[in-house]
């Protein structure tokens, strides 16, 4: 599918505005060079292509079919391009049909697919492109500078896939993606194409869910092994856009918590927003990597501009590099006099040389071992000198003189200048538009530095078999267990438990007060009540046997003859652990 290198195109149109023309003039508008076989019964030739009146007279197997028809026509036409041998479709119709007995129409084109193995890009989406195979499947304009890059751009909202195509900033892809519904090939296909192809060293991800979370972990997990940087940008963190998602597209939005876990365990970077995408996928398609150092350090025209850029990466922790002594007496002396040598820097005093003492600044900077990557912060507003040329000159030399990770920073996106921008970009020097996204760019460049150096998780070891099968046929015994039988399940797993005894009386109390020894704690056994505190169920650090008497006889008389007497445990951090079944990625463990 992706790499098609015949196409028919089915609802192929001249007419002005039509989604027939747009889906021929974006063939036209890659560069496509491959057979191409427009469909429609109403013309004879399109775009100087014969044109055939279904897809069953064209001549041999395609590829790959873009279908641009309407929900009443997309069945008869997965049929056609079932029978024709088409390897792989396009749709961007929404499948969607008034509720009826039966399968869905949905759950008919995806039967269609399975039977005769295609693989199918949507519905409701926008298709596909792969600029350096200059092949744009899409019904939709795409810019005509769209240059060939490295990253690889997956999303399930089409308007973001368009926002990032027409990005005004350089950022050069391999393949864009508008999956939509997925009704047949899910995200993680082509998440392991893209890892297959060299072409591609940046992924970036638009989630609204994971239909299939073995294989997507599986792709992560070959992503991490590649040493391809995976972002990913989840949509539904919320009660209320949970709901706007299954509105959307039917698909079922997972807990947040459940792609956090995920995403650690594979080292993905999860951004917050379009904008923090952006900003991070331009920094790294720069080949420039953080080998050394633990934190940034940044030089700065304001010092206004220098404490917000401060509050702000405190805000994110982003670590700001504690650069030596020598490091900052080689700053001192080529600084303006008044002004402190320090990181971050704010090296504009006169204005007199400061292109100089940027350079040199920067070159002390670059020599610390603390510094893992530099940033030049200022805004590239269309001021004239020497906000333009001047201080493009200082990145360009900072650039080539340097091996660690650079990049200009300006702390407002609506003042950068684009001319001044695109210059800087075409000499490789990454540009960050806004003070938060950049620093949070920066900071994902840190943490894949930690994530590479990091060390493997290893699988836990088995639980003893005699332990499985006495707790296997326990648990399908019973709904429920006492507290103090649980903790006994769980140390049978080896998990260190206090010492706790079941009780349904006082004298049993008493006993199991004596046994374990004071001080101790009484809580309720009641699995009606799921959370003890909020009912008084507690009490802890009992003394002796007054103490021990009066805090049963007060449970006891309000929640029932049962609780649990437990030693008390030795002064440490407290967590909280549970179970929870994800809808997507199913069980996972709580830490809290």
């Amino acid at each position: 599918m992706l790499e098609a290198r015949s196409v028919a195109v089915v609802g192929a149109s001249v007419k002005t505005g039509s989604l027939g023309r747009q889906m021929m003039a974006e063939l036209r508008r890659g560069g496509f060079d491959g057979a191409v076989y427009p469909v429609n019964p109403g013309y004879e030739e399109v775009d100087g292509y014969r044109c055939y009146p279904s897809l069953l007279e064209v001549p041999e197997p395609v590829d790959l079919a873009i279908l641009g028809v309407a929900n009443a026509r997309i069945e008869a036409a997965m049929a056609d391009a079932a029978e024709l041998g088409a390897g792989s479709v396009v749709t961007f119709s929404s499948l969607y049909e008034e509720a009826s007995d039966g399968p869905s129409l949905a759950e008919r084109v995806a039967a269609i697919a399975a039977a005769h193995g295609m693989a199918v890009c949507g519905g409701n989406g926008m298709g596909f492109v792969n600029v350096p195979g200059r092949l744009r499947a899409t019904g939709f304009a795409t810019p005509d500078d769209l240059r060939p890059g490295p990253v690889t751009f997956l999303s399930h909202s089409g308007s973001a896939f368009a926002a990032l195509a027409f990005n005004d900033r350089g950022i050069g892809f391999d393949l864009l993606v508008s999956s939509g519904q997925e009704v047949v090939t899910p995200m993680d296909a082509y998440l392991r194409f893209a890892l297959e192809r060299d072409s591609t060293r940046v992924i970036a991800m638009l989630l609204e869910t994971v239909r299939n979370p073995g294989g997507f972990r599986a792709a992560l997990a070959r992503a991490a092994e590649r040493d391809v940087p995976v972002f990913a940008l989840t949509v539904g963190r919320t009660d209320a856009s949970k709901a706007l998602v299954v509105a959307h597209s039917g698909a079922l939005a997972g807990e947040h918590g459940a792609y956090e876990a995920v995403f650690d365990a594979y080292g993905v970077h999860e951004v917050r927003s379009l904008d923090e995408m952006a900003d991070a996928i331009e920094l790294f398609s720069s080949p420039r990597r953080v080998h050394a150092g633990r934190g940034i350090a940044s030089i700065h025209d304001s010092g206004g501009e220098r404490a917000l850029f401060v509050d702000l990466a405190t805000e994110h922790d982003v670590p700001i590099a504690r650069v030596s002594d020598a490091t900052l007496g080689r700053i001192a002396v080529t600084l303006d006099p008044g002004l402190e040598a320090a990181n971050p820097l704010d090296a504009w005093g006169t204005g007199i040389d400061a292109d100089r003492i940027f350079r040199e600044s920067f070159a002390a900077f670059h020599d610390d071992d603390e510094v893992a990557a530099m940033a030049f912060v200022v805004d590239l507003t269309r001021q004239g000198e020497p906000y333009d040329e001047g201080y493009l000159q200082v990145a360009r030399d900072v650039w080539t003189s340097t091996t660690k990770p650079f990049c200009v920073l300006s702390n407002l996106s609506a003042a950068v200048a684009a001319d001044e921008a695109r210059m800087l970009r075409d000499d490789g020097i990454p540009v960050l538009e806004g003070t938060t996204p950049g620093l949070r760019a920066l900071k994902h460049l840190l943490d894949d530095a930690i994530w590479r150096v990091g060390t493997e998780p290893q699988p836990p070891q088995p639980a003893p078999e005699v332990a499985r099968r006495s707790h296997r046929d326990l648990l399908g015994a019973a709904a429920s267990f006492s507290e103090a039988f649980a903790l006994h399940m769980l140390a049978g797993y080896g998990i260190a438990t206090v010492r706790a005894t079941y009780c349904s009386s006082f004298d049993e109390v008493e006993w199991a007060a004596a046994d374990i020894g004071f001080p101790v704690a009484v809580k309720i056994d009641n699995p009606q009540i799921q959370h003890k505190s909020e009912v008084d169920g507690v009490r802890l650090n009992i003394q002796g046997a007054d103490e021990l008497r009066g805090a049963y006889e007060d449970l006891s008389s309000r929640l029932g003859p049962a609780v649990t007497v437990a030693e008390m445990a030795p002064p440490g951090v407290e967590m909280h652990l549970g179970i929870v079944n994800d809808p997507m990625f199913g069980p996972l463990v709580l830490v809290a």
